[in-house]
């Protein structure tokens, strides 16, 4: 797996990439936004916030805009709203300084599994064996999922509503097939944090509000994710009363 280090102090760059290399990882290592921007493909990016040229959350608004490679965001910057608005704006994980190596690849695992299922398939065994891999598919995973007016495409990671395509974040995309996995069911919060985030996620829920609300812009009507107040969210399809 190869990685994209953003970083401009070489006294953390080197050691973490050190640490990186025994765990497996190939990095790669640029010291500012503008060569991140210009960099080669990685398979998921650690980006640093504090870079010299430019901010590490505009850094991550333009690979959005081209580029669904998975980022964690690492930072000394501790305030809660530097961390919501970093995740609002297309980052996978968030870590602050310091922290430890084993740490940082427990959150790169996690981030890939989320991801890139299809990288932590279990392996075939008898009948089966010398084919390709193939991960266990949940029926909605098997194709495209038709809620109304809007269709999801869990193999390309598409959503369409009424044939118009919608550009959403990974983790956007992450939050809606949750909701949709089991449409009109109620999620609640903490099942959403675990499934869509990670069960060992330490970061601000409100994280999670912004998500939604940022997926109900996109969606064009609030209708189609509900509050359930306390609880958590249900996701419903706007005038069709199955899902209501």
């Amino acid at each position: 797996m190869r990685l994209l280090l953003v970083e401009d102090d070489d006294r953390i760059a080197g050691p973490l990439m050190e640490g990186l290399n025994r765990y497996g990882f190939a990095v790669d290592h640029v010291k500012s936004g503008a060569c991140a921007l210009t960099a080669c493909t990685a398979d998921l990016i650690l980006l640093d916030l504090g870079l010299p040229d430019m901010d590490g959350i505009d850094v991550c608004r333009a690979l959005r805009t081209r580029s669904a490679v998975p980022i964690i965001m690492i930072t000394a910057r501790g305030e809660e709203t530097d961390r919501v608005v970093g995740l609002e704006v297309g980052a996978d994980d968030y870590l602050s300084k310091p922290f430890g190596v084993r740490e940082l690849v427990a959150r790169i695992r996690a981030v890939t599994r989320r991801t890139h299922p299809d990288r932590h398939a279990p392996p075939h065994t008898g009948a089966t064996a010398g084919l390709p891999l193939q991960r266990t598919q949940l029926p909605q995973e098997r194709g495209v999922q038709q809620l109304g007016p809007l269709t999801i495409n869990r193999r390309t990671r598409g959503v369409a509503l009424d044939g118009r395509p919608l550009t959403l974040t990974p983790k956007e995309f992450d939050l809606l097939a949750q909701l949709a996995s089991d449409p009109g069911a109620v999620h609640s919060r903490q099942q959403i944090l675990d499934t869509v985030w990670d069960p060992n996620y330490f970061g601000p829920t409100r994280t999670l509000d912004v998500h939604v609300s940022a997926l109900r812009r996109k969606l064009g009507d609030p209708a189609w994710i509900a509050t359930v107040r306390g609880i958590g969210f249900r996701l419903t399809v706007p005038g069709d009363s199955a899902y209501a």
